[in-house]
Parts: structure tokens; sequence; C-alpha cells
């Protein structure tokens, strides 16, 4: 074992060229190794921006909620949420869907709403690219909705074979949350998966002067951008180690958060970025064939995030694995780096 934590260890070291990645930290968990390690300007026990990784915490949280049958997945949006909210957020070709949206639409990205974030507002700018450039700002969930009703949906709810990205839909799902249980999405945190799980180090960022985080980075410096960390909320808004994602992410595939079941059923893929494919409330990372041929790389089912942020499980070698690059410009280097090490990890 000696050797295997020497080898990923190893991993982590040469990921960090000092060009485009500066610090990483990774752990995984296989039967009963765990291994937890560091490299560069990132040390161990570092609390990180887990961006979209976020987003299994509101999809834990609201298939509890439908095993409970405190909401159904295909209930409609509108059952939840005032009319103010929902009234003009999807007109496609001049017909308006708002109405006919579902939860589970929401969890599985064929709602075919806008992503306020990486798609092109009235400014011709995407809220992304604004961030890149420096411009930080808050935004509130007004604001988001406001975004998303000015840029075109993509196509019509449900349409088979189609799904589009976007942080719209867990905006949304926050804000169900919050109706539902009459309390904020972060006390929903804390009483469905933080406390049950004594994930001391996991939370929600809300306070911009907050600086425990490790600082993104984007291409070689620093990208302080604290006012949009507190803004994403449930798409994108949580804090947390390598320690406390370890045990969220066993607990979300092994029945400990929802029915162990609904797995069967989440796993219903649509392409949404290459080789990103969206289930019900979780991702799939598959390469191609073309890619692959050997099938030497396996498939992985959980989350990432802009931040270089990830956590997945692969079925096929029986890891978990959470981690991050901690580099915006460059998010594709976590999943070479996820791959590196799971080989090894598998291989011993």
């Amino acid at each position: 074992m000696h050797d295997l934590n020497l080898n990923l260890q190893q991993i982590l070291n040469r990921t960090v060229d000092q060009k485009k990645i500066f610090g990483t930290t990774f752990a995984l968990k296989k039967d009963s190794f765990v291994w937890e390690g560091a490299a560069g300007n990132i040390g161990l026990n570092q609390a990180y921006f887990i961006a979209s990784t976020t987003k299994l915490f509101t999809s834990a949280i609201i298939l509890k909620f439908h095993s409970q049958k405190i909401l159904d997945l295909d209930d409609k949006i509108c059952k939840y949420l005032d009319s103010a909210i929902v009234k003009g957020l999807h007109v496609y070709k001049g017909k308006e869907y708002s109405f006919d949206i579902t939860l589970r639409q929401l969890l599985a990205h064929t709602s075919g709403l806008s992503d306020y974030f990486q798609d092109k507002g009235l400014n011709g700018k995407s809220l992304e690219q604004e961030l890149k450039e420096g411009n930080d700002q808050f935004w509130s969930f007004e604001e988001m909705l406001v975004r998303t009703k000015n840029i075109k949906p993509l196509f019509a709810p449900g349409t088979k074979g189609k799904a589009h990205y976007s942080d719209a839909n867990f905006q949304l799902l926050g804000k169900i949350i919050e109706v539902v249980s009459g309390k904020p999405y972060a006390e929903n945190c804390e009483e469905h998966i933080l406390k049950p799980f004594e994930l001391t180090s996991t939370y929600l960022y809300t306070d911009p002067n907050d600086s425990k985080p490790k600082a993104l980075y984007f291409e070689a410096a620093p990208l302080n951008i604290p006012k949009a960390m507190c803004s994403f909320c449930a798409d994108g808004g949580m804090v947390s180690t390598n320690k406390d994602l370890l045990v969220f992410i066993e607990a979300f595939f092994t029945g400990k958060l929802f029915p162990k079941e609904y797995l069967n059923w989440m796993q219903d893929w649509n392409k949404i970025f290459f080789p990103m494919q969206s289930g019900v409330g979780l991702h799939l990372f598959k390469l191609p064939w073309i890619l692959n041929p050997t099938g030497a790389v396996p498939s992985f089912i959980g989350h990432s995030g802009l931040s270089g942020a990830l956590a997945y499980y692969s079925p096929k070698d029986n890891i978990f694995i959470v981690g991050t690059v901690n580099q915006i410009a460059h998010p594709d280097l976590s999943f070479k780096t996820m791959i590196k090490l799971v080989r090894k990890a598998a291989g011993s």
C-alpha cells in the first residue's frame, strides 16, 4: 500500500506544472483503502469551492423529499412556485411552456430553459465571461429569473433526446426546496446532509469576506469572485473538503440519502456537452469508443464544476473519487487527473 500511496501522490505532483495547474488535491476510496493527497499551493484538508458539484446536494434533497412524498418529481413547478416566478420563464416559438415544466425536467436539464450563467445575455456576454473579465457581482434569485426570461429557451420541455445544461434549473429547485420546507436552502443542507453525516467543513458560501476556501484560479492568477460565489446557492455555492466530499459521494450512491433503487431511473442519459451526459440529478462521464477502444477508462457517475472540482463514482472499479485542480480555464485537467488516479488505484 505504501507504493500505491506514493504512486498516487506522484500523479498529483506531475499535475502541478505551474503553467496551467498551481495546486490540486484529490481523495479516493476503494473498499477499505482510503487515500488523500495534495500538491502545489493546496494543502491537505484545504476547503475549496466545489462549484456545480453543489448540484448533487440539491438533487439529494429533492430525491429525499420525493421518497418522503413531500413532493413528486412529475409535479409541475407551478404547484410550488408563484405564477409571477413561472410566467414568461419558457416561451418557445411564440408558445408559453412555463407552466408545463416538471421537477424531473429541471433535475435532468430537459426543461429547455436557457442557462443564465453560460448563455449570452442582452449585452452579448455571458455572466461567466463577465466574471472571467474580473467583473465580480452579486445577483439575487429575482435577477437570475429576469436574466433567464430574457434569453431564449432551446426547446419545448421534455422534447425526446434533448437536454441543455442550465444553472437556472437548479436555482429553481433550490427555491422549491425552500418553499416546501419553509427553510432556507442552507438550513436544508444542514438538516438533511451536513449534520447527519458530520460534514463539519462543508457549508454554503454566503459571506464575501470568508477567505477559508482556496481562491479560484483563472489561467495564471487567482480570480477573486466572492460576490458571485455568494450568489450561486443551490446551483454552485457550496464549499467542502476532500474528507467531507468523499463521505457525501459515498452516501449519495449507496442509498443513505435516498432509496438506492432510484439510481436505476436516474441513469436516463442525454448528451449535454462532450463527453458529458445528463441523467436525472447526476452526470455521466464516458469516453466514446474512438477515444477508449480498449475500455481501459471506466465510466463515472456524479458531477463536476467549472472550478475544476468533481465528485464521481466508478461502478466498474467501485471507486469513489473527489478533488479539484482549482482552475477555471482548464477544468478538463480534473478529469484527466481523475482517470490517472482511478486507473492506478484499480490496478493495485
